[in-house]
């Protein structure tokens, strides 16, 4: 939906409220932000062994750096972001210095989630047939010289079904999607990327999940690590997807199963990565967006498979006229960074 131009506290308050309002207050305040009594860290494939990674993509269509918005973005919350998400697109070379220098600052540790479009200015076809291998290799290459001792995130070309031609010998098929998919993380696993762990991000709009194609975007189980999803709401009443979080993750073709219940259904053993969400209203129609980010963790605790959330961040979307900022008002951004400071999620990266 808002795509291809881009790319604790909490456990403190709580026992506050114990002193302040007695023992029932902070069985309450408990209850609410459960914390592992274990420390929750990453396995192989960046899952964590408990609670939720934390991350996001901010400063999303302007032209400032990255790292520089994320670090302002970190501080506006009040959390560093876990997962750093990036987008990238065609030969341009990646992971970048600034990219691979925000996972090596030791006191705010960070693991990138790269998004990659490797078909740009060609097809998926083209892909899938071998013809972007030199595009591939190159970016293996740069992985062995530059980055083989960290662990990342990868996406193809997120969200493709806005992207699918289902005419037949377009090269934009969703099965030319799920073969060009395959190709690429087959490829760079044969040329020593070892350290990559995939994610294919669907949009999971009613709209395309009605398709008959739909089903053919999934690439396999053997490719893909993570399943991942963007969807957004709306905290505009009346306003196209207004809801809360859970309706972001329940969105359904007519007489279909939403989109969470799809992958719990369909590929049990794959982790859930929330890869890009976001709560907004129009610009100019400043609307409080507390309902909607008070929402997010009862939504957890109800949906376990999910073990990643990756908030986007824009003043302005695609279109210009979509506001999915945290600090669009003062009383929105008070109440995600009370979000952010939740136990929920701390993990330790390993």
């Amino acid at each position: 939906m808002f795509r291809k131009s881009v790319y604790s506290l909490a456990a403190v308050l709580a026992g506050v409220g114990a002193a302040l309002g007695g023992a029932g207050q902070a069985a309450h305040a408990a209850a609410d932000a459960p914390v592992a009594k274990t420390a929750c860290v990453t396995n192989a494939k960046l899952v964590p062994s408990c609670n939720v990674l934390w991350g996001a993509a901010a400063g999303g269509f302007t032209k400032l750096p990255r790292d520089h918005e994320l670090r302002s973005w970190e501080k506006l919350s009040g959390r560093t972001s876990t997962i750093f998400h990036t987008y990238h697109k065609g030969d341009e070379k990646f992971p970048t210095a600034a990219e691979i220098a925000m996972t090596q600052d030791k006191a705010h540790p960070r693991v990138l989630l790269l998004n990659w479009r490797v078909e740009y200015g060609f097809t998926w076809a083209n892909v899938a047939a071998g013809k972007l291998d030199k595009r591939i290799d190159a970016f293996a290459a740069r992985i062995r010289s530059t980055y083989a001792d960290k662990k990342f995130f990868l996406v193809l070309n997120h969200e493709p079904e806005d992207d699918v031609r289902p005419n037949h010998g377009s090269g934009m098929t969703a099965k030319d999607f799920s073969a060009s998919f395959r190709h690429v993380i087959q490829r760079l696993r044969s040329k020593g990327v070892s350290n990559m762990v995939s994610v294919v991000a669907y949009m999971g709009n009613e709209k395309w999940m009605a398709q008959s194609w739909w089903k053919d975007l999934y690439p396999g189980d053997d490719v893909v690590d993570w399943v991942g999803l963007d969807s957004y709401v709306s905290a505009e009443r009346n306003y196209y997807h207004h809801g809360m979080f859970g309706d972001l993750l329940d969105r359904r073709a007519p007489g279909g199963v939403g989109f969470y219940d799809w992958a719990v259904r369909n590929h049990k053993s794959k982790p859930i990565m929330v890869a890009e969400w976001g709560v907004y209203h129009r610009v100019g129609k400043v609307t409080d967006k507390s309902a909607q980010y008070d929402s997010v963790l009862p939504e957890l605790r109800k949906r376990p498979a999910i073990k990643a959330i990756v908030y986007f961040d824009t003043k302005k979307d695609a279109f210009g006229d979509r506001d999915i900022s945290i600090n669009s008002s003062a009383k929105s951004l008070t109440t995600f960074k009370k979000l952010a400071a939740n136990p929920m999620f701390n993990v330790q990266l390993r």
